[in-house]
């Protein structure tokens, strides 16, 4: 099963990952996971990759498809996997589309959890973390007993940087504007389905999975 998984920041993609890992024993491969094995493997383009971000830059498309290249061509791959957080761009779908074709591989279904901007925000600003344990906690759907500490170790709770209203406005406005493309792309190969991500956690999975095998 070849999965492309998309979906806004917030929107629950690493929960349905990791059910879909459990469930058809693939492996989820995301772009920073990629990355990093690549540096710490020491390859060629790990080290390229890695000068790239010492320097503050962004890794160019070159590079950032070679290291998805050489992670799909292993082993583990061979049966499945879930990509996330790549392509981020038409060019690197293209790119994508080649790699797959030089691997003999087709993506089964590209999958995109949908929420909200407005319900992404509200779980974002209020999401509450323990500064002790990283226990992760949500103000309205997942309160801790006592405001501001952890049930688990009587830890204050803060909230991240990258949690806060504004932030988060323009993290979806750089996503809503790259993946808009993409969307479009992937619905002209008949490839695409969206997924409702404000049901459940366990509904959304259900119907992941029925997309997968096509009812």
């Amino acid at each position: 099963m070849y999965i492309l998984l998309m979906g806004p920041p917030g929107a629950g993609k690493g929960t349905q990952a990791a059910m879909l890992v459990e469930k058809f024993d693939i492996p989820h491969i995301s772009t920073g996971d990629m990355f990093r094995a690549a540096v710490k493997e020491g390859t060629e383009l790990g080290k390229q990759a890695k000068a790239c971000m010492d320097a503050g830059q962004l890794v160019p498309d070159s590079v950032t498809i070679g290291i998805v290249k050489e992670r799909l061509a292993k082993s583990d791959c061979k049966k499945g996997f879930i990509l996330d957080g790549f392509p981020r761009t038409i060019e690197q779908a293209n790119a994508l589309d080649s790699t797959l074709g030089e691997l003999g591989i087709k993506l089964n279904r590209v999958i995109n959890i949908s929420v909200p901007a407005d319900e992404l925000i509200s779980r974002a600003t209020g999401r509450r973390i323990c500064k002790s344990c990283g226990a992760t906690y949500h103000i309205t759907f997942n309160p801790t007993s006592v405001a501001g500490t952890c049930d688990k170790c009587s830890g204050e709770l803060y909230q991240r940087e990258d949690d806060s209203e504004e932030t988060m406005t323009k993290r979806l406005s750089v996503y809503s504007a790259q993946t808009q493309p993409l969307i479009e792309y992937y619905q002209d190969k008949g490839l695409y389905t969206e997924i409702d991500g404000r049901q459940k956690i366990d509904k959304v999975l259900t119907d992941i999975v029925a997309s997968l095998r096509g009812e």
